[in-house]
């Protein structure tokens, strides 16, 4: 195998602390959940375009109804998983907020237990208490703020939700697909979705100060396209569990931020149940028997 021309762990740091920034930056905007949303997608849709259309096109043959069926559902979810999202961040904290989102690997099981009958594993189920004990804590701490805070919590999961059934319906379609058309193909949808969700609402689409525009197209840079590609580069040269282990920092990155950036404090809840979640995750993710045969794939 070829050697990277730079450590991949550097990408994969530079991945998390870019994703990490959305929150920030979602935080940072006045703009509408769905507004914000909707740019987010509109300007990826509008960067990978000249890409797209020049290399990918040919692509779209290959897609079938059932594909479109289920890409177009894909875009759906992932519309509405930013949606409530970024909504959730009006009411509750950075932290509580990417937490729970982080919570999405054992929704996602859940998904493939429920409708492909895949069996629990008994660290499965040990990781998912663990998890579950985490949030409980989390939302009992921030209940004790304010009901808002709980809400939002709530949002939280229910975008949680969302995003793994985006992911569930569109990975049948991904596997005869780059990710370039892939991607392309969903984001598009999802940002037509966000349109009608924005005209339906009412909300305006502008106009906005330079300010907005400038996170509305930091959010679509850095945590859509910057971040989700580094991680995707680094995978030809580490495992996915050390991709998937590497994600779960970023709660922790995204808090440290929200300190420095927007002056929030982490309450002692916070703390126990951020951790707790996150050590529930990182059993459930991590495959102890392919970590010691893969974990670095440099000198395979």
């Amino acid at each position: 195998m070829e050697k990277p021309t730079i450590h991949p762990y550097i990408p994969i740091i530079i991945g998390v602390f870019s994703v990490a920034l959305s929150a920030i930056f979602v935080k940072m905007t006045a703009a509408d959940s769905g507004v914000t949303a909707f740019y987010r997608m509109l300007f990826s849709v509008l960067i990978m375009s000249p890409v797209f259309l020049l290399k990918y096109t040919h692509e779209i043959k290959k897609l079938s109804k059932r594909d479109w069926l289920f890409a177009s559902i894909a875009g759906v979810f992932l519309a509405f998983h930013f949606i409530l999202w970024f909504e959730s961040l009006n009411y509750t904290s950075v932290a509580s907020s990417t937490v729970l989102v982080t919570l999405q690997p054992l929704f996602a099981f859940a998904g493939t237990y429920f409708f492909f009958k895949e069996k629990l594993s008994i660290k499965t189920l040990v990781s998912g208490a663990i998890a579950i004990l985490g949030s409980v804590l989390i939302g009992y701490g921030d209940f004790q703020v304010s009901g808002s805070a709980l809400y939002g919590d709530l949002l939280a999961l229910i975008a949680c939700a969302l995003i793994t059934a985006y992911l569930l319906f569109g990975q049948d379609v991904r596997k005869r697909l780059s990710l370039v058309t892939y991607t392309f193909v969903v984001y598009s949808i999802s940002t037509i979705t966000l349109f009608f969700y924005i005209v339906l609402k009412g909300e305006s689409f502008g106009p906005y100060p330079a300010s907005e525009w400038m996170w509305f197209l930091l959010l679509a840079i850095i945590p859509n396209l910057l971040g989700h590609t580094l991680f995707n580069w680094a995978l030809k040269w580490v495992s996915t569990n050390v991709i998937s282990i590497a994600i779960l920092f970023e709660p922790i990155g995204a808090a440290i931020l929200a300190y420095f950036i927007l002056g929030e404090y982490l309450t002692v809840s916070q703390i126990v149940g951020g951790s707790v979640v996150l050590a529930g995750i990182m059993l459930f993710v991590t495959d102890y028997r392919k970590i010691k045969k893969y974990f670095f794939k440099i000198n395979a």
